[in-house]
């Protein structure tokens, strides 16, 4: 049966939560299938073409984080929402850092599942609101052929690092705090922690070193430095 919002393959090793993963996303319209460890969700990846993939990262055979590296190392870039235990902080950081596009915290509620995924899709579905090529300093961002550039050497960064680059430099000189960042880099402030804000700094910051062009305003959130250009 066809579905009006795509198919989202859940990579979870408990039948019952999985089962319930399943429900919730069916009525919501997404139709779904299931694998139940790492290497076989890696392979249904590849078979099926999701739209987007629920992982667990307590997996068995091949752990979620692992499955996800390895997604990225294809150059597949399919939404992946992780899926970890409340003390994985750990794991979560490294997902992001992966390319990981979400993450949720057990427990969570079937509704609040939904919601992520809504809106990682919606993220991938519309164009960054920004001008084509954006420079400061050192710094050179194409968001259009997705490169980041400091002194022409390039910079490896995941597509929602450079969202988030290049929207603080589409609008500089002005400050956000990290919900309206939510809303307007990953499409939802209300089903998720605002620390995952820090987290994507951080990691563009670790990567620019001081071309980094991100500036932090304390109690209330970022800008990037300079005028708007």
């Amino acid at each position: 049966m066809n579905s009006p919002k795509g198919l989202v393959l859940i990579v979870e090793d408990d039948p019952n939560i999985a089962a319930l993963q399943r429900l919730y996303l069916e009525r919501d319209g997404y139709r779904t299938e299931t694998a139940e460890d790492g290497l076989a969700g890696l392979d249904a990846v590849a078979r099926l073409a999701p739209a987007a993939v629920v992982l667990d990262v307590g997996l068995p055979g091949m752990d979620g984080v692992t499955l996800c590296r390895r997604l990225r190392e294809r150059d597949d870039w399919t939404p992946v929402l992780l899926v970890t235990a409340r003390g994985d902080e750990a794991d979560r950081i490294l997902g992001l850092e992966l390319g990981a596009d979400d993450y949720l915290t057990k427990p969570f509620s079937p509704g609040e599942l939904v919601a992520r995924v809504n809106a990682v899709l919606r993220r991938g579905a519309r164009p960054v609101a920004a001008p084509a090529v954006h420079t400061a300093g050192r710094l050179r961002v194409d968001p259009g052929r997705h490169t980041v550039h400091v002194d022409g050497t390039p910079v490896e960064f995941t597509a929602l690092e450079l969202n988030l680059l290049a929207y603080l430099l589409a609008h500089r000189g002005q400050v956000f705090t990290r919900a309206q960042l939510l809303d307007q880099v990953w499409g939802d402030s209300a089903h998720r922690d605002q620390r995952v804000v820090d987290v994507y700094v951080s990691q563009i910051r670790g990567k620019l070193g001081d071309a980094s062009p991100i500036r932090t305003v304390r109690g209330v959130g970022y800008s990037a430095a300079g005028e708007p250009g």
